[in-house]
């Protein structure tokens, strides 16, 4: 196929769309089902771009979760605990742990489970029947994926009556050398950014404590490759072979710190005892249940879900976490990987990433403050390396 029409670009009046490869040849993708629109494209090119060279720089299945053009979630194939399969509500989910690929989708939705409500899904890997029966249940526009088995491919197609958007990618295509854009009627040309990011990037460790374990060197990885393809300014946590908060698109870059601090609390908090407890009323919608989640998690808890509020939510009153019970279960985050796509020209940012747990990081380098910023590291005992490598995206 050469050209796919659109139904409009990024909103209705942007009419007639479409998309083709400019040197006229075949495009690198089918359409299986559905119709994909402007955005669901560049979710989907962007995010096969990403799992594509996760699988490459780790060897391992890789899966990512799409919206606004930033990954919500991304993560590896490795098996989820009994906790966090509870807290992802896979737990159900028959041969889950035989399925490298459902184990990484599963990741990459559970973490962020609000900003995931209507994602676009990348799998590196083919989509097999496990990770199908997970898709199928959550809200999500589309998924794109080297190839699908027929069993997961039909339930894909009975998703959304029928109109579930499914694309097929050649996992050997290979883009030109120089991409080009168009912006008010003005073309811009650069080079494809092809920079690997593997382990090597790792090794100008500039702190006192150099002791990077491989899973460590994993978890870098795999945040600066969601960096790549996050909407700049952006900072990345990772734990554990997932995302598990992605700060996209400030200005500022404290600001995406603190952000993508924030969502790795509410990562953490959603495991405690108390929220995998939580009594929900019987045929609670899923976005519902994460919305009461969020709620009876934030500062303001007992307002959110006082007397007539809860009682459509939970069979019975929740009992909210003092304080003290807050932080003792913060305490047990530990171990968090940082990637940041440009120097942190503060050490503000290490302050508040501490907080959350960090204690590996990876950013380019190159601020006049850099001896404030590995002080700072030092101080706390965390791993830093320099990349050298800038990883802006727009």
């Amino acid at each position: 196929m050469k050209e796919i029409i659109l139904k409009y670009g990024c909103n209705p009046n942007q009419n007639p769309a479409s998309i083709y490869m400019r040197d006229g040849s075949d495009l690198p993708i089918k359409v299986l089902n559905g119709k994909p629109g402007y955005i669901n494209f560049l979710d989907a090119l962007n995010s096969w771009q990403l799992v594509k060279a996760l699988k490459q720089a780790t060897g391992l299945a890789a899966a990512a979760s799409f919206k606004h053009v930033s990954p919500a979630g991304a993560a590896l194939g490795i098996k989820l605990s009994s906790q966090l399969k509870k807290a992802y509500f896979v737990d159900d989910i028959d041969g889950i742990d035989e399925s490298p690929i459902a184990s990484a989708y599963a990741r990459a939705r559970g973490a962020d489970r609000l900003c995931s409500y209507g994602d676009w899904i990348a799998l590196s890997d083919t989509c097999d029947e496990t990770t199908a029966k997970i898709i199928f249940r959550e809200v999500s526009d589309g998924i794109i994926a080297p190839d699908f088995s027929p069993e997961a491919l039909q339930i894909l197609k009975e998703k959304r009556k029928g109109a579930y958007s499914v694309i097929q990618i050649d996992p050997d295509y290979q883009p030109v050398k120089e991409e080009t854009r168009d912006v008010f009627g003005i073309t811009m040309a650069q080079r494809y950014n092809d920079s690997l990011i593997n382990e090597s990037v790792l090794n100008n460790i500039v702190t006192n404590n150099k002791n990077l374990s491989q899973s460590a060197k994993n978890d870098l990885i795999l945040a600066l490759i969601t960096l790549k393809y996050t909407q700049s300014n952006s900072v990345c946590f990772v734990k554990d072979g997932q995302v598990i908060g992605n700060g996209a698109g400030q200005q500022s870059r404290v600001h995406c710190t603190r952000l993508a601090g924030g969502k790795s609390d509410l990562w953490h908090m959603r495991q405690h005892p108390r929220v995998l407890a939580l009594n929900f009323v019987d045929d609670i919608k899923r976005a519902e249940r994460d919305n009461a989640i969020d709620s009876f998690l934030s500062p303001n808890a007992e307002t959110l879900l006082k007397d007539g509020k809860w009682e459509s939510l939970f069979k019975e009153k929740p009992v909210f976490l003092t304080v003290k019970e807050h932080e003792e279960w913060m305490a047990k985050l530990t171990d968090v990987a940082l990637g940041s796509d440009a120097f942190f020209p503060f050490s503000d940012n290490i302050d508040r990433a501490k907080q959350s747990g960090v204690k590996y990081i990876a950013q380019p380098g190159g601020s006049i403050r850099d001896d404030l910023v590995i002080e700072a590291c030092n101080k706390y005992d965390m791993v830093m390396a320099f990349t050298g490598i800038r990883l802006f995206h727009h």
